[in-house]
């Protein structure tokens, strides 16, 4: 009837975000336990094998999540993030990776950025999605992710020089959150002034025909193979085994 409120599901709504704003936040996708056992696993995967991040500012790093720890694996396919992602990079997207940024005590402000060169940036239709994945509850103090609503309409890839940010969001929401953004947003870790670290997942998604940005047939344990859903091996292009040549590889070696 005229007037009536028009009832949305969560995914709807959240396209619609991403359309205007150019990022939404989904609250409690992943249980608490999960989240944790997802923290303690990263927290080991940093002692072995983390590295120190200073990509517009400084921050602990672990890389290629998929072949470090199959606690992970949910985040790729999970059914309340997938739908809006392939909403806009269509259903044959792929995993182009699954990496961690860990901000420590002391670690400043990173730059804000998109995550798209600006040769590729597209106002109709982006290249790429991101998800970031709270294993922490993100507050201010432990330095939240910030996002810059609009900028993924604004055909620039950084801030220009001299321009006053006036609408600055701060992504807070309880561990298990995500917040899903169109890559061309402007965004930037906050800083940490805590005493404990923020721990969180990035999946950055592609549209098919480009290459991984890490490529999870590099030291994927064979054993896990069959562990993989049908889903998690098409956006992991692993179809026809982790070890076998996919279509981006192939045609660039």
């Amino acid at each position: 009837r005229r007037g009536a409120a028009i009832e949305m599901t969560e995914t709807e709504k959240a396209i619609q975000e991403v359309d205007v704003y150019g990022f939404t936040i989904l609250e409690s996708v992943l249980s608490r336990d999960d989240a944790d056992a997802m923290r303690e696993s990263l927290i080991e995967c940093m002692a072995e094998h983390g590295t120190d991040s200073n990509h517009r500012g400084t921050a602990g790093h672990v890389a290629n999540l998929p072949v470090m720890d199959k606690v992970f694996w949910p985040t790729i396919d999970h059914p309340r993030t997938l739908p809006i992602l392939e909403h806009f990079l269509g259903t044959n997207l792929i995993l182009g990776s699954l990496n961690s940024r860990i901000v420590r005590p002391g670690d400043g402000l990173q730059g804000l950025h998109s995550d798209i060169p600006e040769s590729m940036l597209n106002m109709a239709s982006p290249v790429m999605m991101n998800t970031v994945w709270m294993l922490d509850e993100f507050t201010e103090e432990i330095g939240a992710t910030r996002v810059i609503p609009g900028t993924h309409r604004s055909g620039m890839g950084q801030p220009p020089e001299g321009l006053e940010l006036k609408h600055v969001v701060t992504a807070l929401a309880p561990a298990g959150s995500v917040l899903v953004f169109n890559g061309q947003t402007w965004h930037g870790g906050g800083a940490n002034n805590g005493d404990r670290n923020r721990h969180a997942l990035f999946g950055h998604y592609r549209k098919h025909m480009l290459v991984f940005q890490l490529d999870p047939h590099d030291e994927f344990p064979p054993e896990w193979y069959d562990d993989l859903n049908d889903r998690q091996k098409q956006l992991l292009r692993m179809q026809n085994g982790a070890g076998a040549l996919h279509a981006a590889d192939a045609h660039f070696r």
